[in-house]
């Protein structure tokens, strides 16, 4: 056998959380995704934005990029030099169901900071802008966003000492944050989505509407999408849902096959609004959970 295939990745979540203080963590992310990359070293989040933006109805058609168009099948509008610095805002979900850990791993609370300051990060290097809005019920704190390297300290301090609590209203406080983004730029969402999906699609369509670029990181423990559990257990519930003592067994094929399909209504509602929807486990090293999207938007207009 070999001993290295069981030594910690770098990227792993429980390895990352050792590290002391998540804005180390972050720059360990982003500095070890730039070291495997041959090119640029930061454009993989904002290459999409160095040249090109999708083209939204309403938009002049002369500013088209055919040549982009025949190699893609879609439609990009050239950017000039003015308009082409990346805004990036960072919604982080730290409503009650985001508290839940299961086999010892990370929250997904805490999981979902090690991405929010990940990207945060990787911005801040390409001396572009990044905000930050915590939610649950309704926003929590909301940081406009700055181009200063010294903005990541003030992102991680909010992140770090915001508590997971509180119910969740996706669709409302979607609402109310695509009004409050005036300027044009990039949301990236990062949650569990444990709300009504058409009402986060709709949430999600107003961010579209408005003319931002959108990415929903669906943020999951393995034991909600796998349910793994067998003795007798007593569930308890989170965001005000009362607790319930079941046998997994008598329901386990059900409540999968309805997890599934919440997953791939989400899925499909993002794909039809031309939003990209990653799935993030838990246990997934952020290698993995984090190069790899990042590196398939990078190759998009290639």
């Amino acid at each position: 056998m070999d001993s290295s295939a069981a030594a910690p990745s770098a990227f792993d979540p429980q390895t990352l959380a050792s590290l002391d203080g998540l804005d180390l963590q972050a720059r360990s992310v982003v500095e070890g995704y730039v070291s495997g990359l041959h090119k640029s070293p930061y454009h993989g989040f904002s290459v999409e934005f160095a040249q090109h933006r999708e083209y939204v109805p309403g938009d002049d058609i002369k500013h088209i990029d055919w040549k982009a168009w025949s190699k893609t099948e879609k439609y990009y509008l050239k950017q000039y030099e003015e308009e082409t610095n990346l805004l990036l805002y960072v919604l982080l979900d730290t409503s009650e169901s985001m508290g839940y850990a299961g086999g010892g791993r990370l929250t997904k609370l805490s999981y979902a900071r090690i991405v929010a300051a990940s990207l945060a990060y990787l911005v801040l290097q390409q001396q572009d802008s990044v905000g930050l809005a915590t939610f649950d019920e309704g926003v929590g704190r909301y940081i406009k966003p700055a181009s200063q390297a010294s903005h990541l300290r003030e992102l991680v301090k909010i992140m770090d000492t915001t508590p997971a609590r509180s119910k969740t209203n996706l669709g409302q406080t979607f609402h109310d944050l695509a009004e409050r983004f005036r300027k044009r730029g990039v949301v990236a969402i990062i949650s569990d989505l444990f709300d009504d999906p058409q009402r986060i699609l709709t949430g999600l369509k107003h961010f579209r509407h408005r003319r931002h670029e959108v990415i929903v990181f669906h943020v999951l423990d393995p034991d909600e999408i796998e349910f793994p559990f067998r003795d007798t257990t007593l569930f308890e519930g989170l965001e005000e849902v009362a607790p319930i003592l079941t046998h997994p067994h008598a329901l386990r094929a059900a409540y999968r096959a309805e997890f599934q399909a919440y997953r791939d209504q989400l899925r499909k509602g993002c794909q039809l609004s031309n939003i990209d929807f990653v799935t993030l486990r838990t246990d997934q090293p952020l290698d993995v959970a984090l190069s790899s999207y990042l590196a398939a938007r990078a190759a998009r207009l290639r």
